[in-house]
């Protein structure tokens, strides 16, 4: 196709990325929204998104966008959009389970002519490799006769309620200059912040995976830092606001590092390295020491148990916060679960709590069951994990009223008042 005018454009998985982004197109094109889930479905049929990330004012200002569990749909489209998780297995190998099952759905329901654009991370060429050679199976059609293909890396940020899908600039690429020109077309009809056309698919792959391969190292420095200042009794805050007066200096913090992608991206990149004969070194230290940091934490958290003077054994510890991230209530790959199990090893009773994780998820995918804030137990220890905003505002004293003096007060993130939580007579160690 040459113009995107009179385009129908088709988004295929309805979740963290596919739905802000059929949201939009769906304000300009027809869109038609596809997922396997029907409760999402009906939810988003009600104008109701359960993450929060897309509100109710603009599912009802997305008048074109209608959404299905009918696979049927993709068949009407000139765009397919696929916006479905790459996720890692136990071994930390890629996961194509969801884009495969995916693209063999495209493939049956595509027509003649149409465009398939990929959003999935994946290492540098798996597009080509993995998901077009299933295009052409189930669909029986020729890949740059009858069909066509782009890939633009998604760049959606969770519980970010600034840097929203149309402020972030997109990379676009295509297997000819005319896709490029109408995948570039199309995104730039809808992201404010404009596109920069990659000169291949390839190497718009390449620049996703690496976007978080870096942060994953820079967070990774700055935890080997913490454990290292640790050490020598210095503060690991007071250090990185003396380091950030020079210009250069980049302003990363420690922590823990979950979610569907910084800790998982890298290892699709050192999988396609180690397939062309180069073991990564740098990349796969740095997956190490962020993969540790919920033990090392939860080491440190029983280590201020012993030193306060708290028996450990049966010790009531309170967790703040379960999800990923702060202010999101994604829970996948969520390294709070790690640290749970750790503070359990060590025979503590921990209890958790968190204000927007769903609490059905929560039991299902780790068995942990949320406590509501009225039932959390007086503590030996909280340990703020994530740092949600509802903590965050809530007076120090008020956060603290269950954990026992001389309790200990576990700041993850160096997000609390550090001389007040002091001057209470806590114990507090941060990271």
């Amino acid at each position: 196709m040459t113009s995107i005018e009179n385009a129908v454009v088709a988004v295929i998985g309805l979740g963290y990325v596919g739905l802000p982004l059929a949201v939009e197109f769906g304000k300009k094109y027809r869109t038609l929204g596809y997922d396997l889930s029907e409760a999402k479905v009906a939810s988003y049929k009600k104008y109701c998104d359960p993450t929060g990330e897309v509100s109710a004012e603009s599912l009802r200002a997305s008048a074109n966008l209608t959404v299905s569990t009918d696979p049927a749909v993709i068949s009407e489209a000139d765009i397919i959009v696929v916006a479905v998780p790459t996720p890692v297995d136990e071994a930390h190998m890629p996961d194509f389970s969801p884009l495969i099952a995916s693209s063999a759905t495209v493939g049956r329901y595509m027509k003649k002519g149409a465009i398939v654009v990929y959003e999935s991370t994946v290492y540098p060429g798996a597009t080509e490799e993995v998901c077009i050679p299933l295009l052409e199976q189930h669909s029986g059609m020729r890949w740059r006769q009858d069909f066509h293909v782009g890939y633009s890396p998604e760049r959606v940020n969770p519980g970010d309620k600034e840097r929203t899908i149309t402020k972030i600039v997109k990379v676009v690429s295509g297997d000819d200059e005319a896709t490029l020109r109408t995948v570039g077309d199309l995104y730039e009809s809808v992201i404010m912040a404009g596109v920069h056309r990659a000169s291949s698919i390839k190497v718009a792959e390449a620049a996703k995976v690496i976007e978080n391969t870096q942060r994953d190292l820079n967070i990774a420095l700055m935890n080997e830092l913490a454990i290292i200042f640790d050490r020598l009794g210095i503060d690991t805050l007071e250090v990185l606001q003396a380091a950030g007066t020079k210009w250069n200096f980049l302003p990363f913090r420690p922590g823990l590092v979950g979610g569907h992608c910084i800790g998982v991206d890298p290892y699709y990149l050192t999988h396609k390295a180690e397939m062309i004969g180069y073991h990564p070194q740098v990349i796969l230290a740095g997956r190490r020491i962020n993969d540790g940091m919920a033990n090392y934490v939860a080491q440190q958290t029983v280590k201020q148990m012993i030193n306060a003077g708290s028996s450990i054994k049966g010790a009531k510890v309170i967790v703040l916060g379960l999800t990923f991230k702060e202010n999101c209530p994604d829970l996948r790959n969520s390294k709070v679960a790690d640290l749970v199990s750790e503070l359990e090893d060590y025979g503590c009773d921990v209890v958790v709590h968190d204000p927007i994780a769903e609490p059905s998820e929560a039991a299902h995918e780790y068995g942990i069951k949320l406590a509501s804030w009225d039932c959390l137990p007086q503590s030996d220890a909280i340990v703020a994990a994530v740092s949600h905003q509802e903590y965050l505002t809530m007076p120090p004293l008020e956060l603290t009223r269950r954990l026992k003096v001389p309790g200990v007060f576990v700041d993850i993130k160096s997000a609390f008042d550090y001389k007040v939580l002091k001057s209470a007579g806590f114990n507090v160690w941060r990271l």
